[in-house]
């Protein structure tokens, strides 16, 4: 009869569930972190979202609302495109140009900026945006020259209104009454020439809106203004405009394709090798089958074809099925992210066929590459060698993984010295290859480390009884089953730790250097931003002795090393006062330099200027937040940036880069809070807590979450691996019944490996993720990393827990069965 290797695959996985159930989870695992992060990716790459304040413009030109930054020069040159923390806007000069387009019937100035009116915030615009918006005057007509047209409750034509710009106060008559939409923010139009000098921006515009002449296309007209405009600004149409509304679909798309590339390339690697694990597993527990085979004639070809049919028959099925739970995973995360405010709300996530044929096909090249790499050695050896090996374990290690793990191993400790001897974000990085070698090492080394785990751990073991004894003597002698339960552990442990403790100690040192930098007495707040009169209000209060105005917003500053650099977000602090006035209030804890608020100064937090790679009476090349290239002087290094602002400067240099020049907050020194609460949203020094900016805010979200994706999707493969081993023993644990041990002896014997495995595993991980934390956290904060007890102690007792309920339950049916 011809040899037929889809029946015995069919029979294997018949007679073989356990096996084979632990490959499908295994397998579905891993298509479901593939295809969240995929569908993430894929949304990142592809999200847009139709204008809203655009939305009625055919035509919109605008400047680049990112700042492309250009490292090296020939075949290393390389290019990246960080977003605007702020509007970048374009010279007013250009609304002529574009008027001048052939097909363009006119062209108009688009600008908005904040006033506030009665202490209420006013969104301010010129009156011509109206012939792209739509609004209609119920009452009046349009503004001129020292005129507003209203959109407010209450307002009538030839009423004198104030409106406070950043600037200071300005009086106009009513010309015009607008309909106010319900729900709709307050609004006032003024005369365009009004407009743009009172934005704070003098000379520039938001945007330049192009309308055509009739039988005109918006195509038509995009060109001939791009070629009017000659590279002055970007042209959009369509849904393309909406990049011309600001940065924050450019932010949303920077993040979720930096989550799902980034974090997922190191999610999907990490869930393909312990898939791949699993499956290896999964082929060595049969080695006592292949050696039956080859005794009775198989080939070495037939071996592998059973095994390529047996992963045909439950590859693709797992990742079918692990593809639905990911898209239930992208879709919970992608609305959290959206709930937070990082996704604009008109971006939907994209869901193609993409990503779900990339799951099943990782899934299967998974589990075939390893199945193939199982099947080496049983399907080459002599059938009597092959019967002696699935007797009794291989004590030796392949000669391609011996190496490729001491490698391994070797960089890994190469590169936590180079992070030691770093420090900023080049000791970030280089911390973030230490973990990933250490995995490895783990992982290709497994039978060694098991080896040295159950010598080491088992010692106390042999003291403690028959059933301990006989635990350390099978974790000696079966390192490779211990090694493919003590990996996943590792990894559990290794991951979260890194990316949880990271978040924690950035935090405490954060709250520290709160708790002691700051020595105001008092702090005034707004979410809208204080009119500019409050300051002066606070410095004439009862008992202040020092006030300064302080507005919040980022730079962009490049850091990193060679050709490995970037532009990174600084915090940024623009005083209104003077130097003395600030140190009343704030302790910045200067080390280099004199701190002073000089025009063109500048003065850095000292972690910022090493990753930048400058000091003090240095220029430091940054972007202002409308993408403004500056060079201001450095005069100062401070070590309390990370809790107050990585960057300090004066508010004048700032005002013009920003779209709101209110001041943010105001800190004061002495007076009572009844004289000071009328201003503003009062705090004193100990409830006030610097407002986290989004990204910082979404960056610790994100390592919780991913590190409990990743500590979720480890614990799933401990537990199944721990199950497949256990369930595999039937006949050792049966043997044992038979010689005279009892149930309980035997279940002891079983909780005491599964200590010996889950110690093993905690200590390993916690060693990776120390190495890891160490010059990482150093790094970015000068301090060491903070562990919160409790939290690692919940990561200990969980593993000791999920260890043990995944051993002593099917050891229970294992003992069942055998009886």
């Amino acid at each position: 009869m011809a040899y037929v290797p889809n029946g015995l695959a069919r029979a294997a996985i018949r007679f073989k569930p356990a096996a084979f159930a632990g490959t499908f989870v295994a397998l579905m695992m891993a298509s479901l972190i593939v295809t969240a992060c995929g569908i993430l990716l894929e949304t990142g790459l592809r999200a847009s979202a139709p204008p809203v304040r655009y939305a009625g413009a055919p035509v919109v030109a605008a400047a680049d609302q990112a700042v492309d930054f250009v490292t090296g020069s020939g075949e290393s040159r390389s290019e990246t495109s960080t977003p605007l923390p702020d509007r970048a806007r374009l010279d007013a000069s250009l609304v002529a140009k574009a008027a001048s387009a052939p097909g363009a019937r006119t062209a108009v100035a688009d600008v908005t900026f904040p006033v506030r009116s009665g202490g209420k915030e006013v969104t301010a615009h010129g009156w011509g945006s109206t012939a792209f918006t739509g609004e209609k005057l119920t009452a009046g007509r349009a503004p001129h020259p020292g005129e507003v047209a209203l959109a407010t409750p209450g307002a009538a034509v030839g009423d004198r209104v104030r409106l406070t710009t950043a600037d200071g106060p300005r009086d106009f008559r009513v010309s015009g009454t607008v309909r106010t939409a319900q729900g709709g923010a307050p609004t006032a139009w003024l005369a365009d020439s009004d407009a743009i000098r009172l934005s704070g921006h003098p000379g520039r515009i938001d945007a330049v809106v192009a309308l055509p002449e009739p039988g005109v296309s918006a195509a038509a007209l995009k060109s001939q203004v791009a070629h009017a405009l000659g590279g002055k600004a970007e042209v959009h149409t369509g849904d393309d405009r909406t990049a011309a509304e600001g940065s924050e679909l450019a932010y949303a798309k920077e993040m979720l394709t930096a989550l799902g590339g980034s974090f997922g390339g190191i999610a999907a690697l990490t869930a393909v090798f312990t898939a791949a694990g699993t499956v290896a597993l999964s082929v060595g527990q049969r080695a006592r089958e292949y050696a039956l085979l080859r005794a009775i004639g198989t080939t070495p070809r037939q071996i592998r074809r059973t095994i390529a049919t047996e992963t045909l028959l439950v590859a693709p099925l797992a990742g079918a099925v692990g593809a639905l739970p990911g898209i239930a995973l992208a879709n919970w995360w992608f609305g959290q992210l959206k709930e937070k405010g990082a996704i604009p709300e008109a971006v939907d996530l994209s869901l193609s066929v993409l990503p779900l044929a990339a799951a099943v096909g990782i899934a299967v090249l998974t589990a075939l590459g390893a199945g193939f790499m199982a099947a080496r050695r049983p399907s080459r050896i002599k059938p009597g060698q092959a019967l002696s090996e699935a007797s009794v374990e291989r004590a030796g290690l392949g000669w391609i993984r011996t190496p490729l793990g001491v490698a391994a191993a070797v960089g890994g400790v190469t590169l936590s010295g180079v992070a030691a001897s770093t420090s900023g974000d080049d000791a970030a990085n280089a911390a973030l290859g230490v973990v990933m070698l250490f995995m490895l090492a783990v992982a290709l080394l497994g039978p060694l480390v098991a080896r040295g785990c159950a010598a080491l751990f088992g010692l106390p073991l042999r003291g403690a009884g028959a059933s301990a004894s006989l635990a350390a003597a099978n974790s000696r002698t079966n390192a490779r089953r211990l090694a493919s339960a003590i990996t996943p552990i590792v990894l559990a442990m290794a991951f979260s730790s890194v990316l949880v403790f990271m978040h924690t100690s950035e935090d405490r040192v954060a709250a520290d250097q709160q708790r002691e930098g700051i020595t105001a007495d008092h702090i005034l707040t707004s979410d809208t931003g204080l009119a500019p009169d409050t300051l002066t209000k606070a410095r004439g209060a009862d008992g202040v002795t020092a006030a300064v105005g302080v507005l919040k917003t980022s730079v962009l500053v490049p850091v990193g090393s060679g050709g490995d650099r970037w532009l990174e977000s600084a915090s940024t602090q623009g005083i209104t006062g003077t130097a003395a006035g600030l140190g009343k209030v704030q302790d910045l804890k200067v080390e280099k330099g004199t701190l002073t608020l000089g025009k063109g100064e500048i003065a850095v937090d000292t972690r910022l200027a090493r990753s930048a790679h400058v000091e003090v009476g240095d220029r430091l090349a940054l972007h202002m937040p409308d993408g403004t290239k500056a060079t201001p002087k450095i005069v100062a290094t401070y070590g309390r940036g990370l809790g107050l602002s990585q960057v300090t400067l004066p508010a004048a240099d700032l005002k013009r880069h920003v779209t709101s020049a209110f001041p943010t907050e105001i800190w004061t020194k002495g007076g009572s809070a009844a004289a000071l609460s009328a201003l503003g949203t009062l705090q004193d020094r100990d409830d006030y807590t610097s407002a986290q900016s989004l990204d910082r805010e979404l960056n610790a979200w994100a390592n919780t979450t991913m590190a409990a994706v990743l500590g979720g999707f480890a614990a799933v493969a401990a537990v199944n691996t721990l199950v497949m081993t256990v369930l595999d023993r039937r006949r050792e644990l049966g043997t044992l019944r038979l010689i005279g041990s009892t149930r309980r002896q035997v279940m002891r014997m079983i909780r005491w490996e599964t200590l010996l495995v889950a110690v093993a595993g905690t200590v390993i991980g916690s060693a990776i993720a120390l190495a890891t934390l160490f010059p990482m956290v150093k790094g970015l904060t000068g301090e060491p990393p903070y562990i919160p007890p409790l939290v690692y102690g919940s990561f200990v007792a969980a593993t000791l827990l999920l260890g043990l309920a995944a051993t002593t339950i099917p050891a229970r049916q294992a003992l069942k069965s055998a009886a």
